[in-house]
């Protein structure tokens, strides 16, 4: 009799063995965008792989990757992150009464799904944040500190230090495990200083770029720092050439400027101040002189009997009008010996 009972024992104790692998195993959503690395319980995880109840989700440095539960809620898993989907409590309505994950660190975006807000719920080491048919960023560091940045609807995030409601697009909080807390303030690229991580929110940034609409939500002016994101070289390429069209004018308005007109200037003093009076060559000398020459020593002064050089040089002209002046004065002493002559006879 009791052997019996001991066979059904256990036989019972393997089956219920056999049974929780599959209870463990129960499928709450689906990878729908998968980049570089993300892997799961299993293995590597890929576009359409399903995701399972306390499976905890891995992102290697550069990885993404994109989720959606059963009852419509995304959630994006941005690079070197893990987050563990802690309880999950389906019903037949589309929706879920208890959906909770774990985040452990890293960076993510949640959008709230079909189900009510009081079943979501996000687990931080620096305290909960509680969902209203919400949108927000979430980043938790390496030692706990956690940001959130609401995109839509409201939340709050409660800690050892109190609660912190956001209730305005672009509010943020930023926690730490010690109760440390600030209040909420609209979020601007500071914040990265302050969690001293450059590629902490990474959907905000643009640092990477997520699909389909919960990519649409986000901004916040946070695009402007996108400090490691790769195609950032785009835009200055884009920017540089206007610069660069402008240039060549203006290194070809430089020569027309008063550059050529330089040289001319010592060149009409040359003349003047540069070269001596006496250094000119000789053909200047006639070029200047002749004209004085003749003004200087008009009439009795054309003499040759001063010996100078440059006598010889005197005008035909000068030499028939000397001839014509010494046949002038012999006629008139001709005519004075005839006057006496017959004055005498």
């Amino acid at each position: 009799m009791w052997g019996w009972r001991s066979v059904s024992v256990a036989t019972l104790c393997i089956a219920l063995n056999g049974a929780w692998p599959a209870l463990a195993a129960e499928p709450v959503g689906q990878a729908v965008v998968v980049k570089t690395q993300v892997t799961g319980q299993s293995g590597p995880i890929e576009v359409d792989t399903r995701v399972h109840r306390n499976e905890r989700i891995k992102t290697s440095q550069s990885g993404l990757g994109q989720f959606v539960f059963r009852d419509g809620t995304k959630l994006a898993v941005g690079w070197g992150s893990s987050v563990v989907i802690d309880k999950y409590v389906f019903d037949d309505s589309q929706s879920v009464k208890k959906l909770t994950i774990r985040a452990a660190k890293g960076t993510f975006r949640w959008v709230s799904g079909n189900s009510n807000s009081s079943a979501y719920q996000i687990l931080t080491p620096a305290g909960t944040i509680g969902v209203r048919g919400t949108a927000f960023d979430f980043y938790v560091g390496p030692d706990g500190t956690t940001a959130i940045v609401l995109l839509n609807g409201a939340a709050h995030f409660c800690g050892p230090g109190g609660c912190r409601q956001l209730q305005q697009r672009c509010d943020c909080v930023v926690a730490k495990p010690n109760g440390d807390m600030s209040a909420a303030r609209r979020v601007d690229p500071s914040i990265l200083a302050t969690l001293g991580n450059q590629r902490a929110l990474p959907f905000l940034s643009g640092n990477q770029r997520l699909a389909g609409g919960i990519g649409m939500l986000g901004g916040c002016n946070m695009a402007s720092v996108a400090p490691e994101r790769k195609d950032r070289t785009r835009p200055p390429p884009a920017v540089a050439p206007a610069p660069q069209r402008q240039d060549p004018p203006q290194r070809q308005a430089e020569p027309q400027k008063e550059r050529p007109n330089k040289p001319d200037k010592p060149h009409h003093d040359k003349p003047h101040h540069d070269k001596p009076h006496h250094d000119r060559p000789h053909h200047d000398k006639p070029h200047h002189d002749k004209p004085d020459r003749p003004d200087k020593h008009d009439g009795h002064g054309r003499h040759d009997d001063d010996g100078k050089p440059g006598n010889h040089g005197l005008d035909h002209r000068g030499h028939e009008r000397h001839h014509d002046r010494d046949r002038d004065h012999d006629n008139d002493r001709n005519r004075d010996r005839g006057h006496n002559f017959n004055r005498g006879r």
